[in-house]
């Protein structure tokens, strides 16, 4: 299993405050806190890590690539826009990733990369899903991203990919409604019983929804695909991979970017078999009965390969509620020995959505104090006194308090 530690970074100040301050990467990993808390931040680093933890692995670059002085922050950290974080107490900054395949530390402005002596590793698809996807139902190409993250930018460019690979139509999780893409025009349309809208005149909750959901079926299944090739490459491949790679990286007409896709191009002969889906507040836009559906969506595509993982950060009470229903139906799938129960649990809960208790942790980021805490559990189910359950109780101490003082008027 994969862990982040993080100290003074961002928002991030002492971090997680159990386990010597490492932050396992479970199967399902979800971030709650406040605005400025830090949720994303920690997302992006365990993107950026795992990014080149896999860059290392394939061979893209050398050690002495990602070393070099700056390298980090000025193009890696870059890619999320997170680099102006290290602006401010660099020196106190530290960030430790341990992989299956290597072990990461930055500290003293210097990264330093140590290869793991156990090299079981699932080389995986990494998919950020930015909050800003909602902009992406009004732009044609990548390249109109080009004043924004390169995430988004390489967002934009799967979800071309993803347009490209429907047939026909396909039914979104939320109220049977289909989605189509007509590639003669470039136009994603989605259809309902009596209408048919494109997605630009759509509601805020399918301009959210439709990229999420495109993408992140579009990239599990290509992984599952890849996954179930079992030849691995051959000797020749390999040699043609490294002359490939050696061939791009000597060619100076071109740019860091340039090479960034030729390389990765060349590399996708390399199959991969997990794919780590992070995902920016899913519930984004979406009414609560579409959370669930979306939830539960994100949780069946997880569970298509054994080392996937799903990463996300919430605001959303509902959000953890729905875990813990996909946790309890996890949980009554193990005993339940009665196809009638069976269909019935189905009926509540797919059973491709459920997961196991101990493949999950949810983190709660305090904004005041810059710390992490792992949210509590009984017999597996996260508890109700959570950040976001909090925030509902308030509310009602709230009106509680207007109801006393309308009883003095």
């Amino acid at each position: 299993m994969s862990k982040i530690r993080i100290k003074n970074f961002g928002p991030i100040g002492e971090g997680y405050l159990e386990n010597d301050g490492w932050i396992e990467i479970k199967k399902v990993t979800l971030f709650i806190g406040n605005q400025g808390s830090g949720k994303s931040t920690v997302a992006k680093l365990i993107s950026t890590f795992s990014w080149i933890e896999k860059a290392l692995t394939r061979g893209d670059y050398d050690t002495k690539w990602f070393t070099r002085k700056n390298k980090f922050k000025n193009q890696y950290l870059r890619y999320h826009r997170i680099e102006n974080y290290l602006s401010k107490s660099t020196k106190n900054t530290t960030i430790e990733y341990h992989g299956n395949s290597y072990s990461i530390e930055y500290r003293n402005d210097n990264l330093y990369i140590q290869e793991a002596k156990n090299r079981d590793y699932s080389l995986p698809q990494i998919m950020y899903v930015p909050a800003e996807r909602n902009f992406i139902a009004n732009v044609k190409t990548p390249k109109a991203l080009k004043l924004t993250s390169d995430s988004l930018v390489e967002f934009v460019s799967e979800f071309d990919n993803a347009k490209n690979e429907i047939r026909g139509t396909i039914t979104l999780p939320v109220n049977n409604i289909d989605v189509e893409y007509d590639k003669l025009n470039d136009i994603v349309n989605i259809k309902g019983k009596n209408y048919k809208l494109r997605l630009t005149e759509a509601s805020s909750g399918f301009q959210s929804i439709v990229p999420l959901f495109l993408v992140s079926w579009f990239l599990s299944a290509s992984v599952k695909k890849q996954s179930e090739i079992k030849e691995p490459m051959s000797v020749d491949q390999l040699e043609r991979f490294r002359k490939g790679f050696l061939e791009i990286w000597s060619n100076d007409s071109l740019t860091d970017e340039q090479r960034r896709i030729a390389l990765s191009a060349l590399s996708s002969n390399f199959n991969k078999t997990a794919f780590i889906n992070i995902v920016e507040e899913p519930e984004q836009n979406l009414f609560p009965s579409s959370q669930r559906q979306m939830l539960y969506s994100l949780l069946e595509f997880n569970n298509t390969n054994k080392e996937n993982k799903l990463i996300m950060t919430t605001h959303s009470p509902y959000i953890i509620n729905y875990v813990s229903i996909a946790i309890q139906g996890g949980f009554l799938k193990e005993k339940i020995k009665s196809e009638n129960l069976l269909k019935k649990l189905n009926e509540i809960i797919s059973i491709n959505s459920i997961i196991k208790s101990s493949e999950i942790a949810i983190y709660q980021m305090d904004d005041k104090s810059g710390t992490i805490k792992k949210l509590k559990d009984y017999e597996g189910i996260p508890t109700d006194a959570n950040y976001l359950n909090e925030s509902l109780a308030e509310g009602n101490k709230l009106f509680d308090s207007l109801l006393e003082i309308e009883e003095d008027i």
